[in-house]
């Protein structure tokens, strides 16, 4: 094909005048590799078309699985709006009841009733009570004693270790002085036999 041809079917195609039998024309046109560099744009532009044809057209069911996910998707955008509505109206109800609940309870609150008549009985039943109490909670310290034990094995254990430690730095220090006195005695010897 000759450029003017190729110029004159471009402008049909982007005007959208062309025919099939002339896209069909461009497109094996484009296809070739000695293509004119002024019409690399386009070369570009019809290779895509070429390749995209290639590109299978979608399964059976596609379009449903599509539309699902938009409407799960939808619902999902949902969900805080109802969870904002449900908190508000839990709110109102919560003060409603709150309210209902303070007003009974100030009218109709009652005074404490002496339950005794008699103090020497009164005062039988407090000490019960308080036994009670006391024998209860020395009942839950007892496993407390476990505990000490634990602490003491803890104590005891990291003593030993630290006397073991005292001792290994104790050695150390003494092969220290050693090395020392080795090394005084050998640096003379090292300075008569460099001479």
């Amino acid at each position: 094909m000759k450029t003017e041809e190729i110029r004159e079917l471009l402008e049909k195609y982007y005007k959208g005048e062309s025919s099939e039998e002339e896209e069909l024309a461009l497109r094996r046109f484009f296809e070739a590799e000695n293509i004119p560099e002024e019409f690399a744009c386009e070369k570009t532009i019809f290779r895509y078309f070429s390749e995209a044809a290639s590109v299978p057209a979608p399964s059976e069911g596609f379009e449903e699985k599509i539309i699902s996910v938009v409407a799960k998707d939808e619902r999902i955008r949902l969900i805080p709006v109802f969870r904002s509505r449900v908190i508000t109206y839990s709110s109102i109800a919560a003060g409603l009841l709150l309210l209902f609940g303070s007003y009974f309870f100030f009218i109709y609150k009652s005074e404490p009733k002496d339950t005794f008549s008699n103090p020497e009985i009164a005062y039988a039943e407090t000490v019960r009570i308080l036994f009670e109490v006391s024998s209860q909670f020395n009942q839950g310290t007892k496993q407390l004693d476990q505990v000490r034990k634990f602490d003491d094995v803890t104590a005891k254990s990291l003593s030993t270790i630290n006397n073991s430690t005292m001792l290994i730095e104790n050695n150390l220090k003494n092969l220290d002085y050693f090395q020392r006195a080795i090394n005084m005695i050998t640096s003379p010897m090292e300075f008569v036999i460099n001479k």
